[in-house]
């Protein structure tokens, strides 16, 4: 994600590495790719040699596809500006606990804290809010549709913004069905009758902010020396100030706080945001990026159904239709071409 999709926080070494058209961390948002000798390792090893792997996997995928039912549920009882700093807020704390277990520092170059300041508006502050507010007009399982398109978006802004991406047909295609699936979510032969446009550019404006952010910080913080721990607590602590100056602003304080909201915001930051980015990282490790990956095509699945089930949302025939294309565009955006290796001489033979 990133997120939420994207639901955990985006990972600046994530981002540092991978391609900028993968599901992010931040929004329910994609598992990070590897950065160094040690996360190279990790990335090649098979996913038989980690047991247990499957049920984080599965709870992973769980908490992020919840993540949207919890944004719903959140801004019953609070403004979305409320939401996210609530969220933001839970999540850097869990980190920042994290952190000080691990006997580890924040970042401390003045340069490090302004990239890491523009990475926290694009990959926390502005998808997460604008994800709060289509929520207020938009089912949830929409909002989590929508999630799935940002690595369509992310394809699509590689190819302008990264010189050594370049499309393969594979891509280009999958970037074509990806949103043709967007165009049969919303129901466009009907004139989109009975969807809320403004709720739905909101949300997916927040799956572009995703990308947008991705390359802007693997344009700038790329080969950083700090851990991933570090650089994403740093990035949370960024995006809480950064929602601490505008929500008082924008709202005004709650008279009371209602349990079953204010319990969701918990959910959402503390899990959705803190420890499914904990999940996510131990996944890497262990499975490597490509497998961790995968969680990025359960969570709209899983944001339905808990929107249908939980929440009682209407869901049309076209939705999980449009859904499935806009996973298997996603699909083909990531997959590349497979490599031909020159024939050479065999292991252990001599070359004349």
């Amino acid at each position: 994600m990133s997120t939420t999709a994207g639901a955990s926080t985006a990972s600046v070494h994530a981002a540092t590495s991978q391609h900028p058209s993968a599901e992010p961390a931040a929004g329910p948002t994609a598992a990070p790719a590897s950065s160094g000798p040690r996360r190279s390792m990790a990335a090649a090893k098979p996913p038989g040699r980690a047991p247990g792997w499957q049920f984080r996997f599965a709870v992973l995928s769980l908490i992020w596809g919840f993540s949207f039912l919890f944004i719903k549920v959140g801004t019953q009882g609070f403004a979305p500006l409320q939401v996210t700093l609530g969220r933001v807020v839970f999540g850097a704390l869990v980190l920042l606990t994290m952190l000080a277990v691990k006997r580890e520092r924040l970042p401390r170059s003045v340069r490090t804290w302004g990239h890491l300041a523009v990475a926290a508006l694009f990959l926390n502050v502005l998808p997460f809010s604008l994800f709060a507010y289509s929520e207020l007009t938009i089912p949830s399982t929409l909002a989590g549709i929508c999630n799935a398109a940002s690595p369509l978006w992310g394809m699509a802004l590689s190819v302008v913004a990264l010189s050594e991406d370049r499309p393969t047909r594979r891509r280009v295609a999958g970037l074509g069905i990806g949103f043709l699936g967007v165009l049969t979510v919303l129901g466009a032969w009907q004139g989109f009758a009975g969807t809320d446009l403004t709720g739905t550019a909101m949300a997916l404006g927040a799956s572009l902010c995703y990308p947008i952010g991705w390359i802007y910080v693997r344009r700038t913080l790329a080969g950083g020396r700090h851990s991933h721990l570090a650089m994403s607590s740093a990035q949370l602590l960024l995006a809480a100030a950064q929602l601490a100056l505008v929500t008082p602003l924008f709202t005004t304080a709650p008279a009371h706080l209602p349990l079953v909201p204010l319990l969701a915001v918990f959910a959402l930051g503390a899990l959705g945001t803190g420890f499914a980015f904990l999940l996510q990282y131990g996944l890497v490790d262990e499975v490597g990026p490509t497998t961790a990956q995968m969680v990025t095509y359960f969570v709209p699945l899983i944001a339905t159904s808990a929107g249908v089930v939980l929440l009682h949302e209407r869901l049309s025939w076209n939705t999980p239709v449009g859904a499935l294309i806009v996973l298997a565009g996603a699909a083909l955006t990531q997959s590349k071409p497979r490599t031909r290796h020159a024939s050479g001489p065999r292991p252990g033979s001599t070359a004349d």
